[in-house]
């Protein structure tokens, strides 16, 4: 703050409803040093993904855990293919957009064949869980074998590292700052 030079006069103060306090303040130029509240550039505030995003990782977060836990490789296998799975829902739920055609809403399709539609930069983690669903309907079904332990661990941790890269590209997009409300209307 500015203290006023020796010899000058102290300004008064406005007062809400007198007619300085409704007119704008004056446009001079900002002396050397001296910064006003229309050359601050902006800071970027953290948008958060909508509750049933949020919903979604939480829910994909607990299938990991759960199939880090599982006793047999087919359940371990079948738990972490669901959780890519609600992790790419997550991933619709923000940045899918319906049908427009009636033709197009009767048409069912995976997930995995829309998620790259929806984000282009998760096509390869899109054709990586696609490939896996036949066996994870074959470990669901109880098929002896139709998931080894290797094979199990190595979708865990894909998994793992795709619902990390989820949780970033949402929960922390840039938004753009909201307009502040002047001091008048809140009144």
């Amino acid at each position: 703050m500015r203290r006023p030079s020796p010899g000058s006069r102290p300004r008064p103060a406005h007062r809400a409803g007198s007619p300085e306090a409704a007119s704008p303040p004056s446009r001079r130029p900002a002396s050397p040093g001296e910064r006003s509240a229309n050359d601050v550039h902006p800071v970027l505030r953290r948008a958060s993904a909508p509750p049933a995003a949020r919903e979604l990782l939480a829910q994909a977060q607990h299938g990991l855990d759960e199939a880090a836990a599982m006793e047999t490789s087919n359940e371990r296998y079948a738990l972490a293919h669901l959780a890519a799975l609600r992790t790419a829902a997550a991933v619709l739920a923000v940045r899918g957009r319906p049908e427009t055609t009636p033709r197009g809403r009767r048409r069912i399709r995976s997930a995995w064949s829309v998620l790259p539609e929806a984000a282009p930069e998760l096509a390869e983690w899109s054709a990586l869980f696609a490939s896996g669903a036949q066996r994870r309907a074959r470990a669901e079904a109880g098929i002896q074998g139709a998931a080894d332990w290797p094979e199990a661990d190595e979708l865990l941790g894909a998994a793992e590292m795709f619902l990390r890269l989820v949780e970033r590209m949402l929960i922390s997009q840039p938004a753009l700052p909201q307009p502040r409300i002047a001091a008048a209307d809140s009144g």
